[in-house]
């Protein structure tokens, strides 16, 4: 269901993009980058937190961090990770398959400004063994991302 939801998703907004799906797990940074044959930071991972009464996305570079200080003052509050159970229940895809595309129910997505290092970067695609390579830029472009700086620098 979430990868299929995924794949519509590129059908119906870029053809252009074509979902990778590996024989072996990708559903960590480690084994994505292995996976896909990148570094570690390239791995676009995405971030599912809770504001509020809100679930917002974040998609961040593989080996970032959040950073507590700049995280509280854009969102005001103190960053509060989603339980393991509630990630499918609002993204409709698994963890280690969350991505910013596809999604169950309409969320507010944030791209963190440490994707810009990289040209291409991999985020999952709905799956824990599907990915799509990417740039940046058409993520937001895609999404309706909005860029924002909460990793540590």
């Amino acid at each position: 269901m979430s990868l299929a939801s995924v794949k519509d998703f590129f059908s119906q907004h870029a053809p252009d993009i074509d979902v990778i799906e590996l024989q072996q797990s990708t559903a960590t940074v480690a084994l994505a980058a292995e996976g896909h044959g990148v570094e570690p930071a390239q791995i676009a991972k995405t971030l599912a937190l809770r504001v509020g009464d809100e679930v917002i996305l974040i998609v961040t570079r593989g080996d970032a961090r959040l950073d507590n200080k700049k995280y509280k003052a854009r969102f005001g509050t103190k960053a509060r990770m989603l339980g393991f159970d509630e990630v499918e229940a609002e993204t409709g895809h698994p963890v280690g398959g969350v991505c910013p595309f596809g999604l169950a129910k309409p969320h507010s997505i944030y791209c963190d400004e440490s994707l810009k290092a990289y040209d291409i970067v991999v985020p999952a695609a709905g799956a824990t063994n599907a990915a799509v390579h990417i740039s940046p830029a058409r993520i937001v472009e895609l999404t309706g991302a909005e860029w924002i700086d909460v990793s540590e620098a």
